[in-house]
């Protein structure tokens, strides 16, 4: 009987426990928050969708209350501050990286075989940090950046090519940031045919650009971050795992030399499954992606240092 735990009963983390539960991946979920009777509201919210959905998922609200979450097979991390008006990065890092560490921790003592899927922000840091703090194996360690990147790729190769969504392959490697991740333009497919030979350069590259801003974009439009595409992402990779799936998924994993990269977690290609990172995939890059991945992987280690400047490891 499968459980997961969602810590953070904000948007993403609400709708991902929304789309776990609708789906059926689960036969419970818990959803764990700071704040008094936010998790518990939307639990009660979600549950009385269920009827009219078709669903008998158990939901569970609770306030900081770890032994609701004992024995859950996939814990999902979305806890954590969005950056404020003044605030420097690393008080953000140092702010964030406190409330992981505290999560992590309470969540192992209740649940110590469980997988973790980090998406709490900066999600390239935050994963290298659970690792490193908890010394978990490097495969129970999930960050979901690259997953949520290579699906707004994708969304904008659809529209570029004005065919449906699902018709539509694409990927995204490197840093979860406007600055860092990849968009693999040379491989993205349209039903196996190559976009390359229906785009043109020009809107190819287009394509590349908005989804590196994908965030960004939304954040203006809304006024606060995304959460529909990074909850049900983040309920899409859950899925993969407890189901066994066995999906070929763009994750942030830790790398021992994989991709010429050492002491990292960074987005590459992963076989995501029962285990948590079953495996990673090892795509053969060109000289230009090398050289984009390899200045990505520089700047997602300068934030790790910050880590280290504020004694967080």
């Amino acid at each position: 009987m499968a459980k997961i735990t969602v810590i953070g009963a904000g948007n993403v983390g609400a709708t991902c426990a929304n789309v776990l539960a609708f789906n059926k991946i689960a036969d419970t979920v818990v959803m764990l928050d700071v704040k008094a009777g936010v998790a518990e509201g939307k639990a009660i919210d979600i549950l009385q969708s269920a009827q009219t959905l078709g669903f008998e998922t158990r939901v569970i609200g609770v306030t900081n209350d770890y032994a609701a979450t004992a024995h859950s097979d996939v814990i999902v991390v979305t806890s954590g501050i969005p950056r404020k008006p003044g605030m420097s990065r690393e008080e953000l890092i140092g702010t964030n990286a406190d409330i992981v560490k505290n999560v992590i921790s309470q969540c192992l003592t209740h649940s110590p075989n469980a997988v973790f899927l980090i998406i709490a922000n900066p999600m390239d840091t935050m994963t290298y940090l659970t690792l490193k703090a908890t010394g978990l194996p490097k495969n129970r360690v999930i960050g979901m950046g690259g997953a949520l990147d290579s699906s707004r790729f994708k969304y904008y190769l659809s529209e570029a090519l004005g065919v449906n969504y699902s018709e539509v392959e694409g990927m995204v490697i490197g840093g979860h940031g406007d600055t860092t991740m990849i968009p693999l333009k040379r491989l993205a497919t349209y039903n196996g045919v190559p976009v390359s030979e229906l785009l043109t350069p020009e809107a190819l590259d287009k394509v590349a650009a908005d989804t590196m801003v994908g965030g960004a974009t939304l954040t203006s439009l809304l006024g606060t971050s995304a959460w529909y595409a990074p909850g049900a992402t983040g309920a899409y990779v859950v899925s993969s795992i407890i189901n066994n799936y066995k999906r070929l998924i763009p994750s942030c994993v830790y790398l021992e030399g994989e991709y010429g990269e050492e002491d990292i977690c960074i987005g590459v290609p992963a076989i995501i499954g029962r285990n948590g990172v079953e495996s990673i995939v090892d795509v053969k890059l060109n000289a230009e992606e090398k050289a984009l991945f390899k200045k990505s992987a520089d700047a997602v280690r300068k934030t790790n240092d910050v880590l280290k400047d504020i004694k967080a490891l």
